[in-house]
C-alpha cells in the first residue's frame, strides 16, 4: 500500500486545522488503500530553514533535516492541510517544504484548505507553483472549506467536502501508480 502523508500546516494554538486534518486522516484510514502518516507541523517543530547547503544537494547536516528527509522520502502521496492567512498559506508549511527538494519529486499531492468566505482558495493558488516547481503532481479536485464548523473539537464536513475528499483519494491512488516508476 502506498504511504499517504497528511501534513497539517497550521501551528497556532486553537487552530481549526487540527480537527480538519484529523478528519482527512480518519477518512484516508477508513478508505483502506493507504498507510497514513500524519504530520502535525506544530509537533514536528522544524526551526526556520537552517541547512547550509541547498536542499537539492541532499547534504543535510542537522538531525531534524535528516529525519524529515527520511520521512518525506518514504511517503508516496501527500495531502497538505492548510489555512489561508492574509491571502496566502501559512509560513510553517512553506518552511517544511523548503527544507527538502528531491524527496517531493514525482509524487502526487492534494490540498485541503480552509478560510473565511474564500474557503482558502487564495492560499491554494499561492501554493500551487511551489509544489509544481518541486515536480509534484497535483490532483484536480481539492477540498475548500468555508468557515470550518468545529464542535467539541470535531470537524463537521458537508456532503461536498466528503465527496471531493473521496475523489481526491481516488486520484492520489491513480497518480501514485502512474508516477512511481518515474521517481528519481
Amino acid at each position: 500500500m502506498p504511504t499517504l502523508m497528511i501534513i497539517l500546516g497550521s501551528v497556532r494554538e486553537g487552530r481549526a486545522g487540527l480537527p480538519v486534518a484529523q478528519w482527512v486522516a480518519a477518512t484516508a484510514q477508513a478508505d483502506g488503500r493507504f498507510d497514513v502518516d500524519f504530520v502535525d507541523l506544530a509537533e514536528l517543530a522544524l526551526p526556520p530553514m537552517d541547512e547550509p547547503s541547498h536542499p537539492a544537494a541532499k547534504q543535510y547536516t542537522r538531525p531534524h533535516t535528516v529525519a524529515w528527509s527520511e520521512r518525506v522520502g518514504a511517503a508516496d502521496t501527500f495531502v497538505f492541510c492548510f489555512p489561508e492567512y492574509n491571502h496566502s498559506y501559512a509560513a510553517p508549511i512553506k518552511n517544511a517544504i523548503d527544507y527538502l527538494a528531491v524527496e517531493w519529486a514525482r509524487k502526487p499531492v492534494g490540498f485541503v484548505n480552509w478560510g473565511g468566505s474564500s474557503g482558502g482558495t487564495r492560499a491554494q493558488v499561492a501554493l500551487r507553483p511551489v509544489v509544481v516547481s518541486l515536480g509534484m503532481v497535483m490532483t484536480r479536485g481539492n477540498v475548500e472549506i468555508h468557515f470550518p464548523k468545529i464542535t467539541d473539537g470535531v470537524f463537521a464536513p458537508d456532503d461536498q467536502h466528503t465527496a471531493v475528499l473521496h475523489s481526491q483519494l481516488d486520484e492520489l491512488t491513480t497518480l501514485h501508480t502512474v508516477l512511481a516508476p518515474l521517481r528519481p
